[in-house]
């Protein structure tokens, strides 16, 4: 269906990144923005058309003014779509109580190992029809509308059966198709080891291996393979195991690494070419390096460790060793319950003490190249999809600057704005396109 022209105009700040599709930014690069004052764009049939300064894009399109529909950024900072490249969407049920046994000591890992945690959730999800883990979901993906988000990744990893992971993934397929929010699945059977497997973890790696990984692959149910490597679930060579079986079935690779001890995550993802290893709080400085080297993206989820009473990931020194970084929520049910986006922006200034500007890269394009769509969102450029989100201050430094608030103001997905004046206004009855 063809779509109305958009033409945005008189953009306070307008940050294109332009330039930035063929790779991530890494080191001071992070802090390269490519801002056009008193910028404009020209959004057509769901793609950039035209990019520059409100007199270029005007002179450019003026025979076709009265074509589109005019918005007025005076006073506005446009950016693109903020891309969300780690969460846990797809889930049933609650865990407020571990947070009150984690307000009285306990740790995460001693509440997982006593039948809590991802334990909880995926019986919970085991449980959940899929009617009700898709209404469960698509609440949580309307919030991350709201807060800017226009393309998300979703891992699977609440089932840990070949049914019910299938069932996440097929709830996540839903929301993708009934959703303004592009989803990229990431297939996360290897999120723990289930109960009837606690003593035998090899079997349970085998049945992943041999069954699993090839089936959901088959099916075309995910872009990616992630793997929990961690001391107490799977170990660098389980994982090791895992990620392999994923690239010979098409799945590219992902990890989370290092987040509670370091265990040489991080190496083992530059060792496998991984897209990203995310969490990284303990990783060691070889890790480091061999992520700097591999080209490997750096997925830091400061909101996790906020909410588990942790020392965050050394943003610093990632991004001087020239290690790509993006951020995420990394939205779950037990260690981070939130959609908001725009306040993890703030974690990663206030508590990583990265920049303003290194902040916005990190959710935009960077965030675009580790869900491997860096060529097609992640910045404002002709010939990529048209996601802008436009948002109610006039410069960037202003996200950080008002921390814990939603400064959205409107929020355009493939060339329809689904957002307007803070609220959503999309008709979730409609399939879009």
């Amino acid at each position: 269906m063809q779509k109305i022209p958009i033409l945005i105009r008189h953009a306070s700040q307008l940050v294109t990144l332009q330039g930035s599709s063929d790779a991530p930014l890494a080191g001071k690069r992070m802090e390269e923005l490519n801002i056009i004052e008193d910028g404009s764009v020209w959004l057509e049939n769901g793609v950039i058309k035209a990019v520059g300064t409100d007199e270029e894009v005007f002179n450019l399109c003026n025979d076709r003014i009265e074509e589109a529909l005019i918005i007025d950024a005076a006073g506005k900072l446009v950016t693109p779509g903020l891309v969300e490249p780690h969460t846990h969407l797809v889930y049933s049920g609650t865990r407020e109580m571990e947070f009150n046994m984690r307000l009285h000591g306990a740790t995460y890992m001693e509440i997982m190992n006593n039948g809590g945690g991802i334990y909880a959730t995926m019986a919970a999800t085991r449980k959940a029809t899929p009617e009700q883990l898709y209404n469960e979901s698509k609440q949580r993906l309307d919030q991350f509308l709201v807060h800017g988000v226009t393309t998300l990744e979703a891992k699977s990893g609440y089932g840990l059966t070949l049914e019910h992971e299938i069932k996440q993934l097929e709830v996540a397929k839903l929301l993708n198709e009934h959703h303004p929010i592009d989803l990229v699945s990431t297939f996360m059977g290897a999120h723990a080891v289930p109960g009837e497997y606690k003593n035998n973890a090899e079997s349970f790696v085998d049945l992943l291996v041999d069954n699993m990984i090839p089936e959901v692959s088959r099916r075309q149910l995910a872009v990616f393979n992630d793997v929990f490597c961690e001391k107490g679930v799977f170990t660098p060579e389980q994982s090791k195991r895992i990620l392999e079986a994923g690239i010979k079935n098409g799945l590219l690779p992902k990890i989370h690494a290092d987040e509670i001890e370091p265990c040489g995550g991080a190496e083992l993802a530059a060792d496998v070419g991984a897209i990203s290893a995310d969490h990284l709080l303990c990783t060691s400085d070889n890790g480091i390096k061999k992520m700097a080297d591999a080209g490997v993206i750096a997925v830091l989820l400061p909101g996790t460790a906020f909410f588990l009473m942790a020392d965050p990931a050394n943003a610093r020194k990632m991004i001087e060793a020239g290690v790509p970084v993006a951020l995420s929520t990394d939205c779950n049910p037990g260690s981070s319950p939130t959609m908001s986006l725009p306040f993890i922006m703030n974690l990663g200034c206030l508590w990583m003490k990265m920049t303003p500007a290194e902040v916005l890269t990190a959710v935009t394009i960077n965030a675009a190249h580790a869900i491997d769509k860096g060529k097609e969102i992640g910045s404002i450029e002709a010939g990529k999809k048209a996601d802008i989100t436009i948002f109610n201050f006039p410069n960037y430094m202003g996200l950080q600057y008002h921390y814990g608030m939603n400064l959205i103001h409107t929020v355009i997905k493939s060339g329809e704005i689904v957002v307007d004046g803070g609220k959503p206004i999309w008709d979730s009855t409609r399939i879009h396109s």
